[in-house]
C-alpha cells in the first residue's frame, strides 16, 4: 500500500500544471531574471570613470604637481583640460560631474552633490593636504629635498590587504541566488499543504475516500510526504543544474554537502507546509494565503530583495536569523562557499533538521486527533 500510493501522488503531483509552475518553473524563471538585473554587477570594469574638466589658464600651468597627479588618475578620471566657458557649457549640459579650477586657490565648481562629486573633491584634499605636507617640510627643512624625506611624503604605501576566508573572491551578488533557492525550498510547502488536504476528509474527495478505506492514515500520510519530497528535491536540483550550468553561479565544489543542504531544505520545506496545512482549519486557499506571505517574509529577511537586509538582521537581531530557515539555507550555501571550516554550515543543517522535526511532530499530533462525525 504504501509503494502504490507513493506512486500514485507522484502523479498527481506532476499532473498538477499549478503546482509544477510555482514550484519549478517560477524560481526557474525568477532566477533567469536576477542574472539579466546582476549580470557582472561586481565586475571591476563596471565602474564608470568620473567625468571631469579642467580650466586652463596661467595658474594651471605654474602647478605641474597637479597636472601630473591628475593624470596620474586615469583609472579614476577622465580629464578634458578646457576654457572655463566651456566648462561652465559642459557642466550646465550634465557631461561633466564637475570641473576644476586654479584661482587664488585650488576649487571645484558642481552643479549638485553626488557621489562622483564626493571623488573628485577627496581627489583635491588629498592634494592639497600632500601639497601642504610638502611645503612645511621643505620651510622647516631645507635639506630635504637631498635626503629623500620628499619621496617618502609623495608615495603610497599600502599597510592593508584584503584576505579572503576562503580561495572564492566576495561577490555580493550570490547571495541574492542562495536566497531563491532558499525561497524554492520554502516553496516544497505548496507540496506540503496538498498532501495535507488530500487526507483531510472535510476539504477534499479524496481525503474521504481515504478516511473511508480500510488503510492506516499514518502509513498513506509518509508515502504522500515522501512522494512531494521526491518532486521537490528533483526540482531544486534541477534548478542548481541550470544556476551552475547555464547561469554561471558558484556554489563551490563540496558537492555532497550542497546535496546535504537541498536535502536538509527540502525537508523542512515539505513538511513546513504540512505543518500549516494541519493547523488551519479553513479552506486550501487560507492555507496557501499564509505560506506564500510567510515564505515571502523570511525570503526578505534571508537577504533577497535586498542584501543589506540580512546584514541588518544578524548584526540587529541575530536570534530572528537563527528563527528564519531561510536564512538557514542561504547561510548553508554562503558557508560552503567562503569558510575553510564546517562548524556554522553543521550549525544551520542542524538547525534545519530541529525545523524539520518540529514541523513534523505537530503535524502528526493534529492529524492524529482528528476525526469526522460523518462522511
Amino acid at each position: 500500500m504504501f509503494l502504490f500510493n507513493y506512486r500514485y501522488r507522484l502523479k498527481c503531483i506532476f499532473r498538477d500544471r499549478q503546482l509544477m509552475f510555482w514550484t519549478f518553473l517560477f524560481p526557474v524563471l525568477l532566477a533567469t531574471l536576477f542574472n539579466l538585473a546582476f549580470s557582472n554587477l561586481s565586475s571591476s570594469d563596471n565602474f564608470l570613470k568620473v567625468n571631469v574638466a579642467v580650466v586652463q589658464n596661467e595658474e594651471l600651468d605654474q602647478n605641474p604637481a597637479f597636472t601630473e597627479a591628475i593624470n596620474g588618475a586615469d583609472d579614476l578620471f577622465i580629464v578634458q583640460y578646457t576654457t572655463r566657458e566651456t566648462a561652465d557649457a559642459l557642466l550646465k549640459d550634465n557631461q561633466i560631474d564637475g570641473y576644476i579650477l586654479f584661482d587664488s586657490e585650488l576649487n571645484l565648481v558642481v552643479n549638485q552633490s553626488g557621489l562622483n562629486q564626493t571623488i573628485i573633491r577627496e581627489f583635491l584634499d588629498d592634494f592639497v593636504q600632500s601639497s601642504a605636507t610638502i611645503v612645511t617640510i621643505i620651510t622647516t627643512n631645507p635639506t630635504a629635498l637631498d635626503s629623500g624625506i620628499l619621496a617618502g611624503v609623495s608615495s603610497r604605501t599600502e599597510y592593508l590587504t584584503a584576505v579572503s576566508a576562503s580561495q572564492s573572491n566576495p561577490d555580493p551578488v550570490v547571495n541574492y541566488f542562495y536566497a531563491l533557492i532558499a525561497m524554492t525550498c520554502l516553496y516544497g510547502g505548496f507540496l506540503g499543504v496538498k498532501e495535507v488536504v488530500a487526507i483531510q476528509a472535510d476539504l477534499s474527495a479524496v481525503g474521504a475516500r481515504i478516511n473511508l478505506a480500510p488503510t492506516n492514515k499514518l502509513t498513506v500520510f509518509l508515502s504522500s510526504m515522501l512522494a512531494a519530497t521526491t518532486i521537490q528535491l528533483l526540482e531544486l536540483l534541477i534548478l542548481l543544474a541550470f544556476l551552475i550550468g547555464v547561469l554561471g553561479i558558484s556554489f563551490g565544489d563540496q558537492i555532497g554537502y550542497i546535496a546535504l543542504t537541498c536535502v536538509a531544505g527540502s525537508l523542512t520545506g515539505v513538511t513546513f507546509g504540512a505543518c500549516i496545512g494541519s493547523i488551519i482549519k479553513k479552506g486550501e486557499g487560507l492555507k496557501i494565503g499564509i505560506l506564500i506571505g510567510s515564505t515571502m517574509i523570511m525570503s526578505f529577511l534571508a537577504g533577497m530583495m535586498s542584501a543589506d537586509m540580512k546584514y541588518l538582521v544578524m548584526t540587529k537581531a541575530p536570534i530572528l536569523g537563527y528563527l528564519n530557515p531561510a536564512n538557514l539555507i542561504t547561510n548553508s550555501f554562503y558557508a560552503l562557499y567562503y569558510y575553510n571550516t564546517h562548524t556554522q554550515f553543521f550549525t544551520d543543517i542542524l538547525l534545519l533538521c530541529g525545523f524539520t522535526l518540529l514541523f513534523s511532530t505537530v503535524t502528526y499530533l493534529v492529524i492524529r486527533r482528528q476525526k469526522y462525525a460523518s462522511l
